[in-house]
């Protein structure tokens, strides 16, 4: 099994989330972040005044798919949230011991 966490732009979310449906992902967890890479923010003028918004507003998508799943959702993600201009974001694969759910005790992928 394979973890994929995603850094995305917010309005990019309904377009990942189709994607993934359609490969048959059915579950992900979304949080909303803050955060920045080579963007290093950006300066902004509110009422006359100059500041930098160092820490630009991101969501964060996780999901546990088999291994079988994987480049094809990870594609999927990819396709979805790109828009080729700086700051679209990550995609990190990371591997997973096991998964339990807790309802019902059962392991593995069958509990994903």
């Amino acid at each position: 099994m394979k973890k994929i966490e995603a850094i995305i732009k917010p309005f990019k979310l309904e377009d990942v989330k189709d994607a993934l449906g359609e490969i048959g992902v059915e579950g992900m967890t979304v949080s909303e972040v803050k955060g920045f890479g080579r963007q290093k923010g950006h300066t902004e003028i509110y009422r006359g005044s100059e500041y930098t918004v160092d820490f630009l507003p991101k969501v964060k998508l996780e999901i546990v798919v088999s291994d079988e799943q994987c480049e094809a959702a990870s594609t999927a993600i990819i396709k979805a949230a790109k828009t080729g201009k700086i700051g679209d974001g990550k995609v990190f694969v990371l591997s997973v011991e096991d998964a339990i759910r807790i309802r019902t005790d059962e392991k593995g992928e069958v509990a994903i």
